[in-house]
């Protein structure tokens, strides 16, 4: 079955060439393309792709609006921000809106392709330059916290955050640590909480943040 994926970007040109390039792939299908955000949610809504590629700045409705509407109702869609912008503000943003994936426009095709395939098997992408940015800015917050919070994962929830962002299941992680399926939902809804994040990819960030698991495993 092919991966499903709208492209969002306010330039023709580009959408034009994504889509040239994506659709010479067998395994991939461009069901409709925008140049602004709030077409890109009705389409989303609409065909409910399995990949959402977006820019950042389009008319209407920015992309980090749109991914925030998007991953909102319908949780199942990825989002990966293809954009221009390497800036931390943009890809901070982005990833807080919802974005599975973050890649500069200057990357290459397969580097793209390769984040379809990752975000769609559950996981987060960042392109190396991107990782950078972000890994460099957490650890700059930590430098300047004295928030004793910062330690209040314990070793338990840490294995159950590493197993959460190789995407594995409630059910696979319960036979894996022998606990129960409740056991282990009750778990990851005080990970949630104690992380203030409640999608997967905000635990699959901080997995890779702690260094608890890499980009590609």
């Amino acid at each position: 079955m092919s991966i499903k994926i709208i492209l969002a970007d306010d330039h023709a040109i580009m959408r034009s060439g994504l889509r040239s390039l994506l659709e010479n792939d067998p395994e991939m299908e461009v069901i409709a393309e925008t140049g602004d955000g709030q077409m890109a949610i009705r389409q989303a809504l609409h065909s409910k792709p399995d990949v959402v590629i977006m820019d950042i700045a389009m008319p209407d409705l920015n992309g980090m609006d749109a991914t925030r509407k998007i991953v909102s109702k319908i949780p199942s869609t990825k989002v990966v921000a293809l954009s221009m912008y390497s800036d931390k503000r943009f890809i901070l943003s982005m990833l807080s809106a919802g974005a599975s994936g973050y890649l500069p426009k200057n990357c290459a095709f397969d580097e793209l392709v390769n984040a379809i395939h990752t975000v769609v098997a559950n996981k987060i992408y960042l392109s190396p330059s991107i990782a950078k940015v972000v890994l460099k800015d957490y650890v700059c917050r930590i430098s300047n916290s004295n928030d004793p919070s910062l330690n209040k994962i314990g070793s338990s929830e840490r294995m159950i955050i590493r197993l959460i962002a190789q995407g594995k299941s409630i059910g696979q992680i319960s036979a894996m640590l022998n606990k129960s399926v409740r056991t282990v939902s009750r778990q990851r809804r005080q990970i949630m909480e104690k992380l203030d994040t409640f999608t997967i990819s905000g635990i699959t960030k901080y997995a890779i943040r702690e260094g608890l698991t890499s980009l590609e495993y």
